[in-house]
């Protein structure tokens, strides 16, 4: 028999922003375990803002299972928090997804890489040399460094190591600034891998002594933001779609601003200023490949008869996957289809 490391995740009860949490229990098996294999635990909720001490046992119920290469013989388990009698936690945002099998996503999550509290690049007290401009995919140490990188292509192989889809990498607009994007068919698929990636990228910049920052306007100045754009279809929307349709999904979408931007991640008011690539806060646009718009259409997406995928552009680095997606599914749910 083989004692497996499972390393149980889950997401703590932490407002507006939940923090991953992770501990690991020694499990033997004569094969390679399955989700179905992998049992409830528990954890005290007292400690991670989910209960309290006089009746702190939440329970961990696996809901995804992941390759771990950094450990031998080890195993990611992403977990639902549950109340003691079975019900999801008031946490528990993944329970609120509607189940829609034909629902695909795509995230293009920004983040930077910061170290001694700065980005990776900037002086001490002060801004680099070199505005932004020439780091967006960039290539040369005098525009990457030589860590960051390092740390990017380790991390995307850890997520190919843990069946992640991902999609791609690249390095972003400011310096210190990069991002991975992850696409999944089905309401849960791309926010389960988000959060797996997330916790692969943390743990692996502790080796590093460099910590990730999701916050959405980090660096103040003439320095883009970082988003979460939440690339969406359904299966009518790829495969039917037409003006009609469309124009009234958009109608929904402009009069459910405030239920989306309450779950698109905190202090978006300082990323979502008209400036930089966004749309003001307080605006809903749609334009065919305008990154100055709340919902991007992509350049084919008219001249496809109205079909294909969204691009909602106001999601910030730091939101939730599982509440972006939730939102998103019940405006779309909530327009008739012709």
């Amino acid at each position: 028999m083989t004692k497996y490391k499972l390393e149980y995740i889950w997401l703590d009860g932490y407002i507006p922003v939940p923090n991953l949490r992770g501990k690991t229990q020694l499990k033997s098996f004569e094969y390679p375990p399955t989700l179905a294999d992998m049992p409830l635990w528990g954890f005290d909720g007292s400690s991670t803002m989910q209960a309290e001490g006089k009746s702190s046992d939440c329970i961990l119920k696996p809901v995804a299972l992941y390759p771990d290469a950094s450990r031998k013989d080890a195993l990611l388990v992403l977990c639902e928090v549950m109340n003691a009698d079975g019900t999801p936690h008031p946490s528990n945002c993944r329970a609120t997804i509607i189940h829609d099998p034909d629902f695909w996503a795509g995230f293009e999550q920004e983040y930077f890489l910061y170290q001694d509290g700065r980005p990776l690049g900037f002086p001490e007290g002060g801004y680099p040399l070199v505005p932004q401009g020439p780091y967006y995919c960039g290539v040369g140490f005098k525009y990457m460094g030589s860590i960051a990188r390092t740390i990017v292509e380790e991390h995307l192989d850890l997520c190919l190591a843990a069946g992640i889809n991902h999609e791609g990498i690249n390095a972003e607009v400011a310096k210190g600034q990069w991002e991975f994007q992850i696409f999944g068919k089905g309401s849960a698929k791309a926010a389960d891998d988000v959060w797996i990636a997330r916790y692969l990228l943390m743990r692996l910049c502790e080796q590093y002594e460099v910590d990730v920052e999701f916050h959405c306007k980090p660096v103040k100045g003439d320095w883009n933001g970082s988003g979460m754009h939440c690339n969406f279809s359904t299966d009518y929307i790829r495969e039917t779609g037409g003006q009609a349709y469309f124009e009234a999904l958009m109608a929904k979408f402009a009069e459910n601003v405030a239920a989306h931007i309450a779950v698109y991640g905190p202090d978006n008011h300082l990323r979502l200023t008209g400036h930089h690539e966004t749309q003001a806060i307080d605006k809903f646009t749609y334009g065919l490949s305008d990154r100055g718009a709340s919902i991007r259409m992509p350049v084919n997406f008219i001249k496809d008869g109205y079909k294909g995928y969204l691009e909602d552009r106001r999601p910030n680095s730091q939101g939730d996957p599982y509440q972006i997606v939730s939102v998103i599914l019940k405006t779309i749910n909530s327009v008739p289809k012709p």
